[in-house]
């Protein structure tokens, strides 16, 4: 009996221990991602690549393809109205001729 009471000790003892662990092991996470979270704008300044002088910043992608396409609109609508226009001349000309 002596050897059984000893046995269930030892085993909560390495239970508590590796509780403890494992607690300590989370509350490190939560700190350090806690951490991260608040100084996330000091991490991103370290990993962002510095600006290079002199060069003028390139446009973006989707404002030029914006520009682009307005661009593309206007030709449209200009060459339509010349069209209707055209066809309006030429409907003129032949009730005129009637």
């Amino acid at each position: 009996m002596g050897g059984h009471g000893s046995e269930p000790e030892s085993i909560d003892y390495s239970v508590h221990e590796a509780w403890n662990e494992a607690t300590n092991v989370y509350l490190l996470v939560i700190l350090v991602s806690f951490g991260l979270l608040i100084n996330k704008r000091k991490i991103m300044r370290i990993f962002a690549l510095p600006p290079t002088v002199g060069s003028t910043p390139e446009p973006n992608f989707y404002d030029s393809l914006q520009k682009v396409r307005l661009r593309q609109q206007l030709e449209m609508y200009s060459l339509a109205r010349k069209f209707d226009q055209q066809q309006g001349q030429t409907e003129s000309v032949q009730l005129s001729m009637e």
